[in-house]
């Protein structure tokens, strides 16, 4: 185990999620305790806007930590303990496209479901290896706390690229899920104690406990009248508080309707629920809008202000995205064995599923990495579910790894967001156009039958 003080990288520091992950930090030096923080970027531009806040967060608190702003991959790694990744490859302009473009075409626009979530991971893939490559070059033994979305995509590229390198792979939504349980049982988040299986966004919780006593069934009726949420919304986390997020909370309702054994993931909206999303989504303005509107702006103004003023607005809010990574952090740097739901290789935590599959489950998060939980059998309705959503994962990173277009189109086709290989096809090719800057070559295998590959 490194010994603290530490040293962290924060790659995607331009990310105007930074700022709450780093007041997280600051607000747990005692339990985390940092030398230095450096925030590493390849938009230099972006990344100048949101470094003299992030700096201004640390010297509320400490005035000893060293703070370095840098595009250089030898410069932030070098001798780091840790980095958290938070990469967004193409920004918000490539999330846009990557969820007008379904919508155009009848499907599901989303930023990490259905064609959206694959059109992302083809670009995320490869940049991340190469993240990899930069901090095992240049680090000190470091943990990768990854971030990047689509964080199961990403999981199953880097399980086949790099299988041994130190990442731990997380996601903040079922933290978020708990949240609101926990507002709901009127509990501190940490006082929950649950069972989850799944693929990451696309899973159940199938035991809610406090104290060792079972809250599922009181959640159940609480759900059936108000959604995911306390009953008056508006006590719900700021960050997910736009009314895109109000409703996917509120979509818990319809879904446990449906099916009331476990409490799903909210994003399975998207996949069970494709139609009635898609009828309530605005082709001409989407959530990429909606976050560049709304919390881009906020934060870059608040930048702006600081910047000519000294003195910086209330524009970044410090939820569980940022106080989960720390959690994490805190557990793997001093073998805290905490349960935390991460995304791990299955290895037979869930029985029904294959031995190598990336699967989200809750494991002891120890300074050697996490143990997971063993599941074992899970409902066949479940079980078929994943089945598909993994397999479409799956030929989506063969494709990127292969450069093979026809496995990119049984990908999209095997989504349960699209309705029909004609769709998947329309969506793809469109894709593609929009992501030469971005993608690896897709080449077709066949060309009038006759093989070309």
């Amino acid at each position: 185990m490194n010994k603290p003080p530490f040293i962290l990288s924060i790659a995607g520091g331009g990310s105007t999620y930074t700022p709450g992950i780093v007041k997280s930090l600051m607000v747990r030096l005692t339990d985390f305790p940092i030398a230095e923080i450096r925030l590493y970027d390849i938009d230099a531009n972006r990344q100048n806007v949101i470094a003299p806040v992030v700096e201004k967060v640390i010297r509320d608190h400490s005035e000893t930590i060293k703070f370095t702003v840098t595009t250089d991959p030898e410069t932030a790694f070098s001798g780091a303990h840790f980095v958290f990744a938070q990469m967004r490859v193409g920004q918000y302009a490539m999330r846009e496209q990557d969820e007008k473009i379904p919508l155009r075409h009848g499907v599901v626009g989303q930023e990490t479901c259905g064609p959206g979530g694959l059109a992302y991971g083809l670009r995320t893939i490869l940049p991340m290896v190469e993240l990899i490559d930069f901090v095992e070059k240049y680090a000190n033994n470091a943990w990768i706390v990854n971030y990047s979305n689509p964080a199961a995509i990403v999981a199953e590229g880097v399980r086949r690229l790099r299988p041994h390198a130190k990442v731990l792979n997380i996601c903040d939504m079922p933290v978020a899920a708990m949240r609101n349980m926990a507002a709901i049982l009127n509990v501190d988040r940490h006082d929950l104690d649950v069972d989850y299986f799944g693929l990451n966004h696309f899973g159940w919780f199938t035991s809610i406990r406090v104290k060792g006593e079972e809250k599922l069934p009181q959640l159940r009726e609480h759900i059936a009248k108000f959604g995911l949420l306390t009953e008056d919304a508006a006590q719900t986390d700021p960050q997910h508080s736009d009314p895109s997020w109000v409703k996917t909370w509120r979509n818990i309702q319809p879904l446990m309707e449906a099916f009331p054994d476990y409490i799903p993931n909210p994003y399975l909206q998207y996949y069970l629920m494709a139609n009635d999303m898609v009828e309530h989504q605005n082709p001409e303005y989407t959530r990429a809008n909606e976050v560049m509107d709304g919390r881009e702006k906020r934060l870059f103004e608040a930048a702006r202000v600081y910047k000519e003023t000294g003195i910086l607005p209330d524009a970044f809010h410090v939820g569980v995205h940022g106080s989960f990574i720390v959690d994490v952090a805190c557990s793997l740097a001093f073998n805290l064995r905490q349960r935390h739901l991460v995304i791990v290789e299955n290895k037979g935590a869930i029985a029904s599923l294959p031995f190598d599959a990336m699967v989200e489950v809750p494991a002891y998060i120890t300074a050697h990495g996490p143990e997971p939980i063993r599941i074992g059998e899970i409902p066949r309705f479940h079980q078929a579910l994943l089945e598909q959503q993994l397999a479409s994962e799956q030929l989506l990173v063969e494709a990127t790894l292969e450069g093979n277009y026809e496995k990119a189109l049984q990908a999209f086709t095997l989504n349960k967001t699209v309705p029909s290989m004609v769709h998947a096809k329309k969506i793809l090719d469109d894709m593609i156009e929009e992501n030469k800057a971005y993608w690896p070559e897709l080449r077709k295998q066949y060309q009038e039958g006759k093989l070309i590959a």
